[in-house]
Formats: structure tokens, C-alpha cells, sequence
């Protein structure tokens, strides 16, 4: 080995040394979290258990509390019922400064007259930190998330991609114990977007800090997340890896939430074992406990288009959408549209008979309150 590679060799290992030494990152825990707004509840006996070092994303439309959920965590808002942990410690009644968590919000919230160093390196100085550390700080922070070149611009001369990593350093440069995402990409342009949930992705596994991240982009949820919390009307729905929300859904709010095209439904009957609706008639692979008014669920990749009078399903074809490196085909079975993901070479006419036939071990069924139907032992 050179001195060269040896010298280099040194730097890696004392960055790894550095990087290991400060991920001093915890747990957070929301036990039984309820948040009134006058007379209007926002956040529903929420309990929620981060483990250390975990992603965890908080999915849901606008409204749905995730953020409400969010600011309680950094004590930006308190709770009206129940407490808040980071760590085994209790901060529910903590300011936010001794919190030990870092937030960075949707807009990237960066000072206008301070250079992209000086911005990074904010929340040391007023921790008084030796000028000294916080140079090496800030200078490897930068070089984590690709900045180094640009510590000596404003933020009027940068993208907006650019922007969003200095907020996202000046919140690494912290150490915090976790750190507190509110939406950070939904400003960038989808290029971007796909980018940076990359970059993300790669540095919370380098840093290993526990990440909570609110995003109403199921997408975001699926490829960041090590789990995944569904929130609806302020009340959690689901909390799950991605993979199994998706394949697994709890109930139908979650079922229709996930998945882009999202997932069919075919309201009916279930009796004597059978499903009914119009233009459908189906034997589910196992028997179900449920008698009564349901509905049927399955994923537009789970049907395939077949000739008219085969598979389960007998429509017309409503529209055809040519997506890229498939199709989507809606059709009408009976006055309910379901949508069939095909090869981009699909030629139907629009107006034409077709029959779908339906992965039989792929399909859901819901009851009318929206609860999956579990089969029968």
C-alpha cells in the first residue's frame, strides 16, 4: 500500500469512526396520543412505537392528523391526551430545543442572507460549539449529501434540490436523536423527487438515525419506509412493512389507499358461499365467515383480459390509457368501471366485449363497514 492509499485508508476509517460514534439514535414512542382542536378531534387514541434507528413514514390525505402527529413529536404542538417518549424519556411537556430532535419541513426554511455553510452549520453555533468542530462538522456533513462544492453560495443561487440537502444538513449536523421529516420532497418536480427519495434513502441507512416522515405519496411510503403507519381521520388503520400493507391490507380504507392504479372494487353479495354482483358470479378459494352485503377487492395486475364469455367478469371496454411499458384498460361490468393492467401492445377498440378473469388467491373481501373478511377456520 502507497502512503497515498494509506492516508486515504486513515481519512475512511476515521469518517466511519466518526459516522458510528455519533448515531446515538433512539426510540420514540406515542402512547395513546389524542389532539383537540376546539371541538374538533384531530388525532385518535394514536399509539405508535419507533424502534431505534428505523424509518418510519406516516401515510395518509391531507387532514388525516399525520402532521398534527408529527409537531407533538418535536412539542410543537401539544397533546391533549396521552404522552410522548424519545428514548425512555418522557417529553411530552418539553420544550422542543430539549427534545433532541432535528425537523425539516416542507418548505426548506433556509436563511436567505446566510451561505449554504453558514446555514448548515446554525444550529452549532448557537450551541456555542468550538469553531474548530464545527468546520469538520459541517465540511463532512456537506460531503455526505454531495454539497462541499457549493458551502460558499446563498440559497437564491441554488435549485431547489440543492436547497432541500442543506436542510437536510443542517438537520444531520445535529446528531439528533431523530430525526422529524414533514413532507421535505413534495416541492421538487417528479425527476427530483425520484432522486432525492434515493438520497435519502442511502443516508438514513449511513446514518442510521431513527426518521419519522409524513408524506400523503403512497410511493414515498413504499419505497422509503422500513414501516409503514396508514392514518385516516386521525385514527391509525394499519401499521405494517410495505409489502405486507400492500399485499396484506387491514380493511378497505387501506386496500384502496395503496397501490397506483389502486385496487378494484365490486360491491355484491356473499351467500352460501358465494360472491355475487352484476356481471360476476365467483367461488372465493376458501370459505368466508360472512353472509350479507360485501365487497369484492383485487388489483389491476392481479386480472387478465380475456375473450368475451371466459374468466369470471363480463364488460365493455370503457377507455384505453397508454401508461408507457403497459396499459391500463377500464371496463364497465355492469354499472361498476374495473381497470386490467396489460402489455402496452393492447389494440381493443373501445366499446368492445371482454371478459377479466381474476387471480382467485389474490382477491379480498370487506364487509360494510369496511373490515376485511377473514376466512372461515
Amino acid at each position: 500500500m502507497t502512503v497515498m492509499e494509506s492516508e486515504a485508508a486513515k481519512l475512511d476509517d476515521t469518517r466511519l469512526t466518526k459516522i458510528a460514534a455519533a448515531r446515538q439514535s433512539k426510540s420514540v414512542s406515542l402512547r395513546n396520543v389524542g389532539k383537540m382542536f376546539g371541538d374538533t378531534r384531530v388525532l385518535r387514541d394514536l399509539s405508535l412505537d419507533v424502534q431505534a434507528g428505523e424509518f418510519l413514514v406516516l401515510l395518509g390525505e391531507s387532514g388525516c392528523g399525520k402532521t398534527t402527529a408529527l409537531r407533538i413529536v418535536a412539542g410543537l404542538e401539544s397533546a391533549t391526551e396521552g404522552a410522548v417518549f424519545v428514548g425512555d424519556t418522557d417529553v411530552t411537556h418539553q420544550l422542543p430545543r430539549d427534545r433532541d430532535v432535528a425537523m425539516v419541513f416542507q418548505s426548506y426554511a433556509l436563511y436567505p442572507h446566510k451561505t449554504v455553510f453558514e446555514n448548515i452549520a446554525y444550529p452549532l453555533i448557537v450551541r456555542k460549539r468550538p469553531k474548530a468542530e464545527i468546520e469538520a462538522a459541517v465540511r463532512e456533513v456537506a460531503a455526505s449529501v454531495q454539497l462541499e462544492p457549493l458551502l460558499a453560495r446563498l440559497p437564491r443561487q441554488l435549485s431547489g434540490g440543492q436547497r432541500q440537502r442543506v436542510a437536510l444538513a443542517r438537520a444531520i449536523v445535529r446528531r439528533p436523536a431523530a430525526f422529524l421529516m414533514d413532507e421535505p420532497l413534495s416541492n421538487l418536480d417528479a425527476k427530483l423527487r425520484g432522486h432525492m427519495r434515493a438520497e435519502l434513502k442511502h443516508m438514513q441507512h449511513e446514518l442510521g438515525i431513527t426518521t419519522i416522515y409524513v408524506t400523503h405519496d403512497q410511493i414515498e411510503a413504499m419505497t422509503l419506509a422500513h414501516r409503514v403507519a396508514v392514518l385516516d381521520k386521525g385514527a391509525l388503520q394499519q401499521l405494517d412493512t410495505p409489502a405486507r400493507i400492500y399485499s396484506d391490507p387491514a380493511n378497505l380504507f387501506v386496500a384502496g389507499f395503496i397501490g397506483s392504479p389502486p385496487m378494484n372494487f365490486l360491491r355484491g353479495t356473499l351467500a352460501q358461499g358465494r360472491f355475487d354482483a352484476p356481471g360476476l358470479s365467483l367461488q372465493p378459494e376458501a370459505p368466508l365467515r360472512h353472509e350479507g352485503s360485501a365487497t369484492l377487492g383485487v388489483r389491476p395486475e392481479e386480472c387478465a383480459l380475456t375473450r368475451p364469455g371466459e374468466g369470471e367478469l363480463q364488460g365493455r371496454i370503457y377507455s384505453v390509457e397508454l401508461i408507457g411499458d403497459h396499459s391500463l384498460v377500464t371496463l364497465h361490468v355492469g354499472e361498476q368501471p374495473i381497470v386490467v393492467k396489460v402489455p402496452n401492445t393492447f389494440a381493443g377498440e373501445i366499446g368492445g366485449a371482454a371478459g377479466v378473469r381474476v387471480n382467485r388467491e389474490r382477491i379480498y373481501f370487506f364487509d360494510e363497514s369496511g373490515a376485511r373478511i377473514k376466512k372461515a377456520v
